[in-house]
């Protein structure tokens, strides 16, 4: 019975969400603005918060490097430091997550409008350009989501890491828990640097996408 009624409130909630989003596509096509300008527009703000990702990261790395490097002064100052830029990094993490679903919503609501009025072409060489556009529009973008989804897999570990240290060093806050901390950094260094390079493929993606989408 249970089962039944959650089945039921998932399939009540997918009708409203789809009659909303429907609403809203409705609502942008009166003042000009088509599903693919919404599709850029989302993934620009994808992009955007993996460069600010890129950065939220590095600045987590530094003060990483500060606590391991402690040598005298207000232990508790950087460890509340580390611990900011720990939750900092989690809420990134989650806002690149939210924007890259964002992404995909409107994206499948074009490929799947796109290949509906294909028939609605009546001249055959039209309509086989078009398809043709469709096909590699859909090529591209595989392409990019998987990349963003990679790029967003890169954040885990070095999350996990920052999470680990943070609990560590909340119940042992002294200069040996630090020493401790110290053989981590090289992991750490690494993660970063892997995630930098993987939200850089990522942004060097988007642009190229949104290029494409703009000739």
């Amino acid at each position: 019975m249970k089962k039944i009624a959650l089945l039921t409130l998932t399939t009540v909630l997918s009708l409203l969400l789809s009659s909303c989003q429907t609403a809203y596509y409705s609502a942008m096509e009166k003042v000009g603005i088509e599903k693919r300008d919404i599709l850029i527009d989302r993934i620009e703000d994808a992009r955007e918060a993996q460069q600010d990702t890129q950065e939220q990261f590095k600045d987590a790395l530094e003060q990483y490097r500060a606590v391991v490097n402690f040598n005298g002064g207000d232990l508790e100052k950087l460890y509340n430091r580390l611990s900011s830029e720990y939750e900092d990094s989690s809420e990134a993490a989650e806002e690149i997550a939210a924007r890259i679903r964002k992404v995909e919503d409107v994206a499948e609501d074009l490929f799947d409008e796109w290949q509906k009025e294909l028939d609605l072409i009546g001249n055959d060489r039209l309509r086989r350009d078009s398809a043709n556009q469709l096909r590699d529009t859909r090529y591209q973008y595989k392409q990019l989501i998987s990349t963003m989804w990679q790029a967003e897999k890169s954040v885990h570990p070095v999350l996990d890491t920052l999470r680990d240290q943070v609990y560590y060093l909340k119940h042992n806050l002294n200069a040996r828990a630090i020493s401790s901390l110290k053989g981590e950094l090289r992991t750490i260094d690494a993660d970063v640097n892997r995630l930098v390079q993987q939200m850089q493929r990522a942004i060097d993606e988007a642009n190229n996408f949104i290029k494409n989408m703009k000739q």
